[in-house]
């Protein structure tokens, strides 16, 4: 066969499937019905003369040369994807169309709820995809063009990526009501290091943060998987944790289990940026969405400069 057998909107049912790893919900994404999407893709297997995927009544697996074609697949559709943008660039428009856009789990499930009605205003011909993944998953996914822009904490490896800061975050302590930390004068990072100390798993930038922060062991402590679950093991008394400002609840603890803290003014914290690869050609609007950001801060965070020093 020759490449005009061959059409984008097939490569992007592939993709779909090998991503959802099953055929209706990659048939809900490409807003097709799924009778379509497996005639399609099976037309597609006989062109090609190879099975992409091995299916059954549980599950879609990848072939081994389905896995070869999926990753071709994906820079095909990223280079169709760039020759769009390079266009709209050319036309002066704004950030439009589809944009992957993930955050750190401790991050997007407080951030994305304040920003997105905001965003849909200022940027009413993007379509958003939002996603949330640990830090090197989402560099991961930056690098081979999967996610297209991330909300991420720094430091990270700028290699190949262009960073631009947003605000910086503070940490506040969560500690039980009847522990001595729930009471007393300035709170410092320092007060808080001891065996009490509860962390998120290995993997979490949070968790490193938080170790830095108080000058811990990366072994102290109990872990869990998520802030939710940390906060819930401080209010059945298993110790006390650091929690970002985003994610503290406003108003006092329902269950008057949890008490929450602010540090004095050299507390902790860290720094939130908008990542996305120096290569992509919407860098001027990419730009323009790290600006808004910025400008819209939420009011427990201090929003950086545009001139902080990062690429």
């Amino acid at each position: 066969m020759n490449v005009a057998g061959i059409s984008l909107r097939d490569l992007e049912y592939v993709v779909a499937i090998a991503d959802e790893g099953h055929f209706g919900r990659a048939a809900d994404r490409c807003n097709v019905s799924q009778p379509t999407l497996s005639v399609q893709v099976r037309k597609l297997e006989e062109a090609l003369g190879l099975a992409l995927f091995e299916r059954s009544n549980r599950r879609v697996l990848q072939t081994p040369a389905g896995q070869v074609i999926v990753r071709q697949g994906r820079a095909v559709l990223a280079e169709a994807q760039r020759l769009l943008t390079l266009a709209s660039e050319g036309r002066g428009a704004p950030l439009t169309g589809r944009l992957v856009l993930a955050a750190i789990q401790t991050l997007g499930p407080y951030f994305f709820p304040l920003i997105l009605r905001l965003m849909r205003q200022e940027f009413p011909l993007l379509s958003l995809a939002l996603s949330e993944a640990r830090t090197a998953e989402i560099l991961e996914g930056l690098r081979d063009g999967r996610i297209d822009a991330a909300l991420v904490s720094l430091p990270l490896p700028p290699a190949g990526l262009t960073v631009s800061p947003l605000f910086v975050e503070p940490f506040w302590l969560a500690c039980p009501a009847d522990h001595a930390l729930a009471q007393g004068g300035a709170l410092r990072a320092t007060d808080i290091a001891g065996p009490d100390l509860l962390l998120l798993d290995e993997g979490n930038c949070l968790r490193d943060q938080t170790v830095a922060a108080c000058g811990a062991g990366s072994s102290v402590g109990r872990h869990a998987t998520s802030l939710e679950t940390l906060r819930s093991m401080v209010a059945a008394g298993a110790g006390y944790t650091l929690l970002p400002a985003l994610a503290v609840p406003a108003g006092p603890d329902p269950s008057g289990l949890v008490v929450t803290r602010s540090f004095d003014a050299d507390g902790p914290g860290r720094t939130i940026a908008l990542a996305w690869r120096s290569s992509d050609p919407r860098a001027a609007g990419l730009s323009h969405l790290a600006a808004f950001f910025r400008a819209h801060a939420p009011p427990s965070t201090a929003a950086c400069r545009d001139d902080d020093g990062f690429p």
